[in-house]
């Protein structure tokens, strides 16, 4: 039997929990992948400095945060920016972050 995927209902969703998930680079780099239009990848898809169970890691944090929502597919796990969520619960916040890492957002900052 295959495990499912926890995540989070919107209203559920808690600042201090987004924040913390937003709070490391590596995380911000797959929000910002995600937000460039990198939407429902495979978590090895992502280019990110880290090894595959630091990486691992980092999308759990993610989406029991409520950040990202994931399924599985055969034997990838792909990812989806909860964009919509989390700008219901938290009116332009994953905007003010993107906007304002330009370090962990390259690619989000020159696709606008």
């Amino acid at each position: 039997m295959m495990r499912t995927l926890e995540h989070p209902a919107t209203g559920e969703l808690s600042l201090d929990a987004v924040l913390a998930a937003l709070a490391d680079p590596v995380r911000r780099t797959i929000v910002a992948q995600l937000a460039a239009g990198h939407e429902d990848q495979a978590c090895l898809a992502f280019d990110l400095p880290v090894s595959k169970s630091t990486s691992t890691h980092h999308f759990r944090v993610l989406r029991e945060a409520g950040v990202i929502r994931q399924r599985r597919a055969g034997t990838a796990i792909r990812s989806t920016l909860r964009r919509e969520d989390l700008d219901a619960r938290f009116p332009g916040l994953i905007d003010a972050v993107l906007g304002s890492t330009s370090d962990a957002a390259p690619e989000a900052a020159s696709a606008g």
